[in-house]
């Protein structure tokens, strides 16, 4: 049997060696062409030390490596190309670093504890949102006195606009920790808070959204969280899993626009009313799409509800307007929600989403002036692996079987709802369309719901001081370094026109201007890398 493996695998190479890449490529020039291309462009990439006007933090929830990787081939054969040559538009981010994602009572964390890290500056418990690891998962007591604000929060009250922008509800965790502080992710509305919650004074994360921080656009989904119990939701209005889930009666729209006063707040809930909102005379903007979370990107209707790409175009059109500049959160949340399922091609799909949102933020936005980032805050037991051909499907197959004699695809899980043993033996996919969005990859481990991964992630950044985002560092490392781009939060020694004895001197007071050829310039570029220095090690 090993020798009729062998044979296979053999004739397989020679296969492969007949149908690989480009004429081209075979030409050793063209790789040593491309190679010395990169390097010029290396070489003459030059530090930007201006202040961040603007920052713009893309979150790819669950966004792995393995996830860039399969998605950047998605993207390319998407486009009729082979797919692993494809240049995202976050590979061209200049300085990248990795971020590590444990928490502080768990290897491998769940999105609330990272978003309370690179949003808020610290690590904190599985499960708590915008409190201290002193804060305990559930336990509503423990909050009080443990409250963390977020760079959200550091950039209003710096006289900045703010904004976030999800396609998951927008009291979900990752938006929820911009704002909130829960003991708990899963208090949405207070009707999730339990018993002790409430004798205990602890607030529902809705109820947060409209008190705690005055953030200029939301965007994403969660309409029934805002509304009185039994309240029917305007686009499905027959459907009593959409109605509202308040039990206080309250309606935090109708608060929310009466809060306003004086400004022009809009609210909508459906593409159309979006399209008509005029960004140049729009002060607020909510817009709740669902009920609950987005639809994923592939079952999206585009008459009704618009794409991440659509809703971050409009969240900077309406932030920008403010002279002091904007901080803007942008999460691609069913990413991670795709993966839960082990439907790769949901997860990859929402990637490809999520890369377009980031090439529309860098149109709307002036690199000398705008920090951008793009990263994830945790990854997922997701694997890419076997031999598959060059421009083999993503979604595909290997084309060598396996042991058993059955084929398997290329991307896989850990654990999760793919795991199905009968007679001990795996389902045979061939005849199998494993291309399909609903297709579940095969798995492990036996689980109803697939589970985070723990590995480092990825992140990009270009503009005003984004090499302060190379190496390998905490994830809470991140929310510290925004804000020190952008001279807001506690950190501010570095903001003065003239060197401080333990600050960074600005080559220029005008945040969008270019550095002069000073001795001023030069000294700060050796400061920069003694600084670097400290606060990578």
């Amino acid at each position: 049997m090993f020798g009729v493996c062998v044979s296979v695998f053999c004739f397989l190479l020679v296969l492969a060696s007949m149908t690989s890449g480009s004429v081209e490529e075979e030409n050793p020039e063209f790789w040593r062409s491309a190679a010395q291309n990169t390097l010029r462009s290396a070489l003459a990439r030059k530090i930007n030390t201006n202040v961040a006007k603007n920052i713009v933090l893309f979150l790819g929830d669950g966004m792995g490596v393995t996830t860039i990787t399969a998605a950047r081939i998605l993207k390319g054969q998407l486009q009729k190309r082979s797919g692993e040559e494809t240049v995202m538009n976050m590979d061209t981010f200049p300085y990248v670093g990795l971020a590590k994602v444990y928490s502080v009572d768990f290897q491998i964390p769940d999105s609330a504890a990272t978003a309370t890290a690179y949003l808020c500056g610290v690590k904190a418990n599985l499960n708590t949102l915008g409190v201290s690891a002193a804060a305990r998962n559930g336990v509503c007591r423990s909050q009080k006195g443990n409250e963390v604000t977020s760079i959200l929060r550091w950039a209003k009250d710096a006289g900045k606009s703010v904004g976030i922008v999800t396609t998951t509800r927008v009291q979900h965790a990752t938006p929820a920790a911009s704002y909130a502080h829960s003991a708990s992710r899963t208090w949405y509305s207070d009707s999730d808070l339990p018993s002790s919650a409430v004798t205990g004074g602890c607030v529902d994360i809705a109820s947060q959204m409209l008190r705690n921080t005055d953030i200029d656009v939301i965007i994403g989904g969660g309409r029934k969280y805002m509304t009185p119990k039994g309240f029917p939701d305007p686009e499905y209005p027959a459907d009593l899993s959409a109605q509202g889930q308040r039990k206080d009666n309250r309606s935090l729209i109708d608060e929310w626009l009466s809060m306003k006063e004086g400004k022009v707040a809009r609210y909508v809930w459906n593409k159309r009313d979006f399209d008509a909102v005029d960004p140049e005379k729009t002060d607020y903007l909510m817009a709740l799409f669902e009920p609950g979370d987005l639809r994923f990107d592939v079952e999206r209707d585009p008459s009704m509800d618009p794409s991440i790409s659509e809703t971050t175009e409009k969240a900077i059109q309406i932030l920008k307007k403010n002279p002091k500049g904007f901080f803007l959160l942008v999460e691609g949340g069913r990413i991670d929600q795709g993966h839960h399922d082990s439907r790769a091609s949901m997860a990859l799909h929402e990637a490809v989403a999520l890369d377009e949102a980031v090439a529309r933020g860098l149109e709307l936005t002036n690199e000398e002036e705008t920090l951008t980032i793009v990263t994830a805050d945790h990854s997922h037991a997701f694997t890419f692996n076997g031999y598959p051909f060059r421009g083999n499907s993503i979604l595909g197959k290997s084309p060598i079987f396996a042991s058993d004699f059955l084929p398997y695809t290329t991307l896989m899980y850990g654990n999760g709802p793919g795991h199905k043993i009968v007679d001990n033996k795996r389902p045979d996919l061939r005849g199998v369309d494993t291309a399909d969005k609903d297709y579940v990859q095969q798995s492990a481990v036996p689980l109803e719901t697939e589970t985070h991964g723990g590995e480092d992630v990825a992140l990009l950044a270009r503009g005003p001081m984004a090499h302060l985002f190379q190496g390998v560092y905490e994830q809470n490392y991140i929310a510290h370094a925004m804000a020190y781009a952008a001279c807001i939060g506690a950190n501010q020694q570095h903001c003065a026109a003239t060197a401080e004895p333990d600050g960074i001197p600005y080559s220029s007071t005008d945040p969008g201007s270019s550095a002069p050829d000073t001795p001023l310039c030069a000294m700060t570029t050796v400061i920069l890398s003694v600084l670097m220095s400290v606060l990578l090690h």
